[in-house]
């Protein structure tokens, strides 16, 4: 048996209900032994042993993978079915696809030089969707960079998806960011940063802070499994768990970190295993159901706020684009390896033909859905590039409350510099200066 998978008891109370326990083989075994015979060293659970035995990475089978979904959009097992509403489904339906036609139209927007960089999220939909729909839409968000569909989730405006790829006036975040690092205070989406893992460790003290708060809410963190070998993911893990935060830590492991596969980036079990070290709660979750994304996410909310306790996911997914436009993924995989994933396993597939055996879906709906979405991208598409960078001086507020003295002396500077030298700089592609 794995030692940290968690289930449901769907005796007790159904996919994602608050009673979910753990599997036996994370219940301690009984024993005879009282605390008097047992080791009193402070920080182990242990009990005495007269045989010299090392523990072996391989003494327990792999962590189970959860599932609702077969690859043909069946389900397994009724008691898990989620039960979501018609609406609900077309809603992570349409937001899947949506952000699956975004994706081909702002990479090769990329690739004809109209944007300086795109990260697509191709075969990564259903974890992004499944987790959303499962979260209060207040619930605090610290992603890594390729979350894109729990804003589109959150109806984030289609035309600031591309008002922050182009970088123009209109972009919430004033042109400051490189393409796809979004950003919402009223969408709960705390603004995407580069540097990996980075976001892990303040996504604990944002729990810790609600949980003194006592506000009902909960933080959610997302990264890669490449983001789980970065010192401030271990820190993370272990802050929250000896804090009891109410935080989930939602692993896309997809197989790569930009060229490195998982087989060079750890030798133990993925990512889950790592749980139980940390103190903490632990699942392995087909990334590629979103049902089953749904209702692990949905149980381990409950759990964080129920027991105030940090719970680790890892969702198994593959990444079927390229890592980002600066990445060339045909030099580390095979075209059969991607063509497999996108054929034979794809989150937006296998939930069409849910959708199509519950007679919700056909191909009529699914060519006026297709039509009507790639023309509302196309229109934010076409409006955003339309508009100007915003004024330079930009650049130099939102810092401090005031501006001080030196600050304001560097952005004279700037000004007095491009007025000299306007001839060389592209001034008619940004918004006139403002005080």
């Amino acid at each position: 048996m794995c030692m940290n998978s968690v289930i449901q008891d769907t005796k007790k109370s159904g996919p994602g209900g608050p009673d979910a326990v753990l599997t036996d083989a994370l219940k301690p075994p009984a024993s005879s032994v009282t605390d008097e015979d047992r080791p009193h060293f402070p920080g182990s659970r242990s009990s005495w042993t007269e045989k010299l035995e090392f523990v072996e990475p391989t003494l327990y089978d792999g962590v189970p993978v959860y599932r609702v979904l077969n690859r043909e959009g069946g389900i397994l097992d009724s008691t898990q079915d989620p039960n979501l509403s018609e609406e609900t489904v077309l809603k992570m339906y349409h937001s899947m696809t949506l952000l699956n036609t975004m994706d081909r139209v702002l990479y090769d927007s990329q690739r004809q030089g109209r944007i300086s960089f795109y990260m697509t999220n191709y075969g990564e939909e259903g974890t992004h969707i499944g987790s959303a729909a499962a979260l209060d839409l207040k619930d605090l968000v610290f992603g890594q960079y390729r979350e894109a569909g729990i804003l589109m989730w959150r109806e984030f405006p289609m035309e600031q998806f591309m008002n922050q790829c182009y970088g123009n006036s209109a972009d919430w975040g004033k042109g400051r960011q490189m393409p796809v690092h979004y950003g919402s205070t009223e969408h709960h989406f705390v603004t995407i940063s580069s540097p990996l893992a980075t976001q892990m460790p303040q996504a604990v003290g944002a729990a810790y802070a609600y949980k003194r708060a006592r506000n009902g809410q909960c933080v959610i963190t997302y990264f890669g499994d490449g983001a789980s070998s970065e010192g401030d993911a271990h820190a993370a893990f272990n802050f929250a768990a000896t804090l009891d935060c109410p935080v989930i830590f939602f692993c896309r492991n997809n197989g790569y970190a930009i060229s490195t596969p998982t087989s060079e980036q750890y030798r133990g079990d993925g990512i889950a295993c790592r749980g139980p070290g940390y103190g903490m709660r632990a699942i392995r979750v087909d990334g590629n159901d979103v049902f089953a994304v749904y209702n692990v996410t949905k149980a381990a909310r409950e759990m964080c706020l129920a027991e105030m306790r940090p719970v680790l996911i890892e969702a198994m997914t593959y990444r079927i684009g390229h890592h980002s436009t600066s990445d060339d993924s045909s030099a580390y995989r095979s075209v059969d390896e991607v063509r497999y994933w996108d054929k034979h396993d794809h989150p937006i597939g296998r939930l069409r033909k849910y959708m199509v055996k519950r007679g919700w879906w056909d191909d009529k709906k699914e060519q006026a859905w297709m039509k009507e979405s790639k023309q509302m991208i196309l229109t934010a598409f076409a409006q955003a590039e339309k508009l100007k960078k915003p004024p330079i001086t930009e650049s130099f507020k939102d810092v401090y409350a005031e501006m001080p003295p030196h600050i304001r002396r560097q952005m004279n500077e700037v000004k007095q510099h491009i007025a000299k030298y306007k001839d060389h700089y592209p001034i008619e592609n940004f918004e006139e200066w403002k005080e």
